[in-house]
């Protein structure tokens, strides 16, 4: 291609920098066999006509194939990290003129251990370009972001953040302020003193960093704004979350003052539906998470509030980083926040995918 910055030409800059075309293409495209005072040159008159690279044309040209690996939770179709799968997918689809492809990696959020397992299974399927990492407890994931280091692979945090590991970029909704926002708006509607919160949870492990920082935002609000209020904890192991019958029958039956609870995790389905089972009607219940079992019980009114978080947009948007940094040379955002959206059934059906 003869063109360059639109009307500039490669024979432009050649005539410019007295060289000769071919001269003037290997300086462009960095290939050897230029001697230092003809690249001087050339350089110079770049500069002069503030030239800039159409990265994507010599993506599209280099035929380079990228290698993206992924560390997810394990999940069943249908659940929270299924659409953050979705949305990686989109990307691929998106950029596949530059031959991307993302190999998939899951561990137990549960089992610190799994992770490592997970870690070493997926370097030993060779030295990927970049990596997508959902981070796993600290310790577990600094032994993985640490090997990358040493071979200079940039990875990207989705869903929570650890910044003291130094990812590329993260995408995530801020933990934290979500839950001081689902106590604030809990409250507002069930201003009574007694609150429940539904902890999935195994032998007493958050699998989630995002769980685990929502309800300390959450009780931070609690605490700052109503002291007095009590919060009532159930946890849940996460197989069998919302299945438990009898244990919930126990703690509802243990706190008859409770009339509003919160889920920190996409499963509030499984208290929505006992609600439901039990016929336990005027009890405000929230959760996070636009799902189909999610969203059927607010529709029925067995759960008030959801808050979404775009799940799609932060599988498609931490692929699109590597994009974007690794083969596009662009500059990128390091922190990338998914807004705090707040569903109820007189919305939830205008809530839509972007990208």
């Amino acid at each position: 291609m003869d063109e360059l910055q639109g009307r500039v030409r490669i024979k432009d800059i050649a005539e410019q920098a007295g060289v000769s075309v071919g001269t003037v293409d290997r300086v462009l495209h960095g290939r050897p066999n230029v001697s230092e005072k003809s690249r001087k040159k050339v350089e110079e008159v770049l500069k002069q006509i503030d030239y800039q690279p159409n990265m994507y044309a010599s993506a599209l040209a280099s035929n380079k194939r990228y290698k993206f690996f992924c560390m997810l939770p394990q999940h069943k179709p249908g659940e929270y990290w299924s659409e953050i799968e979705q949305g990686i997918n989109r990307a691929q689809r998106a950029y596949n003129d530059f031959n991307i492809t993302v190999n998939l990696f899951y561990y137990d959020p549960f089992n610190p251990e799994s992770f490592k397992a997970s870690s070493r299974e997926m370097l030993k399927n060779g030295t990927p370009d970049g990596v997508i990492i959902s981070p796993s407890m600290k310790e577990a994931t600094s032994e993985l972001t640490e090997k990358l280091d040493e071979m200079d692979i940039p990875f990207v945090f989705i869903d929570s953040n650890i910044p003291e590991l130094h990812p590329l970029a993260f995408c995530a909704q801020h933990p934290t302020q979500s839950g001081y926002f689902a106590a604030r708006i809990l409250y507002m509607v069930d201003p009574t003193s007694e609150i429940g919160i539904f902890r999935q949870a195994e032998d007493g492990v958050i699998g989630s960093n995002q769980q685990r920082d929502r309800e300390a935002g959450f009780k931070k609000y609690m605490h700052k704004h109503h002291p007095k209020a009590i919060i009532h904890t159930l946890e849940l192991p996460s197989k069998r979350f919302g299945r438990q019958f009898d244990k919930m029958d126990e703690f509802f039956q243990a706190h008859p003052n409770m009339h509003s609870g919160i889920c920190f995790n996409s499963k509030v389905f499984g208290i929505g539906e006992y609600l439901e089972k039990r016929n336990i009607k005027h009890f405000h219940l929230m959760g996070y998470e636009h799902l189909d079992r999610n969203n059927e019980c607010l529709k029925n009114g067995f759960v008030e509030f959801l808050i979404a978080q775009h799940p799609w947009k932060q599988g498609y948007d931490c692929t699109k980083i590597l994009i974007d940094y690794l083969i596009l040379k662009k500059d990128i955002s390091r922190q990338n926040f998914v807004p705090i959206e707040l569903l109820t059934a007189e919305n939830m059906d205008f809530y839509s995918r972007t990208y």
